[in-house]
């Protein structure tokens, strides 16, 4: 072994991130037979999403029985939308009853990989300790909700109050008999909003685009269901199982008939008629796009809190902040002691790409400047054995994620397996003609759904109108793309063969 290769730790896989993805690749590690593996967190405890949205009213809008892995059911949900405190224990539960503690390193955060095409292997540098080690495959579980977006506000930077964005919330600020300022209408502000509405002084939201809202049929899950889904454990996989099946026959209208989507419309027009009586607000709050083309969100409270009159609903954008006055697009302008940003992270700009260097020696993020693509989602050209969870097109409009990162954990297991057999040094680098194959594919699925047709611009788009988040199927027919790695997709590499010595011919004759 070389001096090279002494000096830092080799795994043979690393995992990026403890949020739901990487603690399922974790697990699946172990099931696999794989123990040589660490997994790098960048903050002080596991949980990823559920770790850093704490906000009030943080909660899921899947129910909690189809938002979990299938592997480690939970009969004692509490409630049939749990809260993001049960969600994140969950998460924790997850690791402890898993044995993967030993395996997690807390407050590694990772500041670059590079591909050595040599040893073939990645380098990955941690920030902050100097700690630098290496790994056969790289899979990297970051997720896309977890660096928050912070629009470049002029004269933000002088507001004499408090500025934070909903995934980091500041709760040694107390709202109470504060003048604040929302800013979006997307699926966590409609929780804070009826969270915080009866503690503060006036709220004030700034809505670019009115989302569309259907009542959240949220209820307690009782004692006796808990008991029966412990002592009978087919009554949780019934209920988990009836909950993805009704999803699934939802697909078809955003994926091929759009126009169907009219009497959810209705419904939806129904549910704010019922809250919103004045007509000018309801004016405002009327989306002009179909329904499903933005994530339909969900809320029984959200509209009530709205026709408050300590609450404001500015149709408009938030443009200028000017001292303790903030002013939207439109000219309206309210003084405020405190200014919360719902707006959104970046999901098709996501910031890890800018930290790993592949075989030719440009980031992920150059290799995606044009847009992000990725062979089933999950391997992407020029990145030898790295892939990613929850990748390019793997989004979901109606239904968990937890069942997309499964389909793409088994993907990871056949990936490992392949090395497996091929043995020695090798790797697996996703072919370009593949990569495109594969994207042609998706984008011409795409033109059909009520996210390419729907008439809205959404955070499913990309900075050219290309949609790279969501897959434009069911989960079933990811989970057969995804069951198992196609050798033909991706080319073997070896490692070069070390130059042999000249041999002098006399010594040939001796």
């Amino acid at each position: 072994m070389g001096q090279h290769e002494r000096e830092h730790e080799h795994v043979r896989v690393a995992v990026i991130g403890s949020g739901f993805g990487g603690l399922g690749a974790a697990v699946r590690l172990r099931r696999e037979g794989i123990t040589d593996f660490v997994v790098l967190e960048r903050a002080g405890s596991v949980g990823g999403t559920w770790r850093d949205n704490s906000y009030p009213g943080c909660a899921c809008d899947v129910p909690s029985h189809l938002y979990s892995f299938s592997f480690a059911p939970n009969p004692d949900w509490p409630r049939t939308f749990s809260g993001q405190e049960h969600i994140r224990a969950y998460l924790e539960h997850v690791a402890d009853v898993f044995r993967l503690r030993p395996h997690i390193r807390l407050d590694h955060e990772v500041t670059m990989m590079r591909w050595d095409a040599e040893r073939l292997w990645w380098e990955i540098e941690i920030g902050g300790n100097g700690v630098t080690l290496t790994a056969d495959v790289v899979v990297s579980a970051t997720g896309p909700l977890s660096d928050p977006k912070m629009p470049e506000i002029p004269g933000l930077s002088t507001f004499p109050g408090k500025v934070f964005h909903s995934a980091r919330w500041d709760h040694d600020y107390d709202l109470r008999g504060k003048r604040v300022a929302m800013v979006g209408t997307g699926a966590s502000a409609i929780q804070i909003v009826p969270s915080i509405q009866p503690d503060v002084a006036r709220l004030t939201l700034f809505q670019r685009t009115p989302p569309w809202v259907m009542p959240r049929m949220d209820r307690e899950i009782t004692g006796v269901e808990r008991w029966l889904h412990r002592q009978l454990p087919f009554t949780g996989a019934a209920r988990r199982g009836l909950l993805w099946g009704i999803r699934e026959l939802q697909v078809s209208a955003f994926t091929k008939r759009p126009n169907e989507l009219g009497l959810i419309e209705s419904l939806a027009k129904s549910n704010m008629a019922r809250a919103i009586k004045d007509p000018a607000l309801r004016a405002k709050l009327t989306p002009d796009y179909r329904i499903g083309c933005k994530r339909i969100l969900l809320s029984s409270s959200y509209y009530p809190a709205l026709a408050e009159p300590n609450v404001d609903v500015v149709a408009s954008g938030l443009a200028e902040v000017r001292g303790s006055t903030v002013v939207a697009a439109d000219g309206t302008e309210a003084e405020v002691d405190a200014i919360i940003f719902g707006t959104g992270f970046h999901v098709t700009d996501m910031p890890i790409a800018d930290r790993v260097v592949g075989a030719e020696g440009h980031t992920l993020a150059e290799s995606w400047k044009d847009g992000m693509q990725s062979l089933r989602g999950a391997t992407a050209a020029g990145f030898p054995n790295w892939m990613t969870i929850i990748g390019p097109n793997t989004g979901l409009g109606n239904s968990s994620m937890i069942l997309m990162i499964e389909s793409q954990l088994n993907y990871m297991a056949d990936y490992l397996r392949q090395l497996n057999v091929l043995g020695g040094r090798a790797a697996l680098a996703a072919r370009p003609s593949a990569v495109g194959a594969w994207n042609r594919r998706v984008q011409e699925r795409m033109k059909r759904t009520v996210w390419n047709t729907g008439g809205c611009t959404s955070w499913y788009l990309d900075a050219n109108g290309r949609n790279t988040t969501v897959w434009p199927g069911t989960t079933s027919e990811f989970r057969r793309a995804t069951r198992e790695v196609d050798l033909g997709e991706y080319e073997v590499v070896r490692a070069p063969m070390p130059e042999r010595e000249p041999v002098e011919a006399s010594a040939v004759s001796a």
